[in-house]
């Protein structure tokens, strides 16, 4: 297999990654108001992604350094032209990353609220643009012949991106309720078992559409893998019902990987629609960037396929141990007892 073309599919693996751990870091910061109906509960629900938050938020780092390296004029086109989202994707991350260092520094309940917000938005505005800036970029869009984007924030919010942005707004909203039912005891986890059953039910009808649409769209282009895309479509809309179904009968484990391998599935349909494109242009397709010519030089892709080689089950071990570290709950005694502890 051509580097170039192998490579696609391993920036592909790093935001599916991505997607779906992060994604219910997104999804537990978003329940907040609806699950911490005090400071014992909020902690309770913040601590759960405490230990690895962090961690999956990498993945993102990862992707774009490869995306960078691997194709650079895909990097350019797409940071340039879509600067303002991912500008405000960063100061999110950067807002959610110390909410969570800071909340716990004074007793005040003003403070604590003011950061749980700033957790809530932290975690919303980034789950919200992340789907719209997929689903332009499958989608295409004005891109002229020097590969540069003429468009401009206005332009990503259109019918199809908005529905991308709300599908991953709300099934990383699930998926991350369903993580707090899996990680949690008492109160906490009953309400995140209610929540999750009312959020998924809107989770399904949200996703078939946009994933229906997808399939349209990808015949409609003549997209080279349009069926593998339908098949993907309806199996991710298989598997989300499934999770709904899990947890809908308290089965936890069972519904938050249902809703982990939904993510996986869903991205990798939309991954198969984008192929072999990797920024269609709506101006003109000659001007649209592909695998091929987006991609840097064989001598490059050769020393960054040694190095995922080496480096990438390393990492993917490292990850392993630290989620068996942390794997059991976090119960409202121990919140409690932590809470009632003297401070020296």
């Amino acid at each position: 297999m051509d580097l170039a073309y192998l490579w696609f599919w391993i920036v592909g693996f790093l935001f599916v990654g991505y997607f779906v751990l992060d994604g219910f870091d997104f999804g537990v910061g978003m329940s907040l108001p609806f699950l911490g109906k005090n400071d014992i509960s909020r902690r309770q629900v913040i601590n759960t992604i405490g230990p690895v938050w962090d961690l999956n938020e990498t993945w993102v780092i990862v992707a774009g350094a490869c995306l960078f390296a691997a194709f650079p004029e895909w990097y350019a086109t797409l940071f340039s032209g879509f600067y303002l989202a991912l500008l405000l994707i960063l100061l999110a991350l950067i807002l959610r990353g110390v909410s969570f260092e800071y909340r716990h520094q004074r007793d005040s309940l003003r403070w604590k609220r003011g950061f749980d917000t700033m957790i809530v938005v932290g975690s919303a505005v980034p789950a919200f643009l992340w789907g719209v800036a997929v689903a332009n970029i499958v989608q295409g869009v004005p891109i002229d012949a020097a590969h540069e984007f003429t468009g401009s924030l206005l332009t990503l919010l259109n019918p199809y991106g908005l529905l991308g942005g709300l599908t991953t707004l709300l099934l990383f909203f699930t998926h991350g309720v369903y993580f707090v039912a899996l990680k949690t005891d008492g109160q906490v986890a009953v309400d995140a078992r209610r929540l999750a059953a009312r959020a998924g039910l809107l989770t399904i009808v949200v996703a078939a559409a946009f994933l229906v649409w997808t399939v349209v769209m990808a015949f409609a282009q003549g997209r080279d893998f349009a069926l593998v895309t339908t098949v993907l479509a309806a199996v991710a809309a298989v598997l989300l019902i499934a999770s709904w179904i899990s947890n809908a009968r308290s089965r936890e484990g069972w519904a938050f990987g249902f809703g982990a391998v939904t993510i996986v599935t869903a991205v990798l349909a939309v991954w198969f629609a984008l192929f072999p494109y990797v920024m269609p242009s709506t101006t003109d397709p000659a001007y649209s960037l592909t695998i091929e010519n987006a991609s840097s030089t064989d001598y490059t892709l050769t020393i960054m396929s040694w190095a995922a080689l080496i480096f990438l089950p390393l990492v993917l071990a490292y990850q392993g141990w630290t989620y068996w570290v942390f794997r059991k709950r976090v119960t409202r005694s121990h919140i409690e007892a932590a809470a009632a502890a003297p401070v020296h």
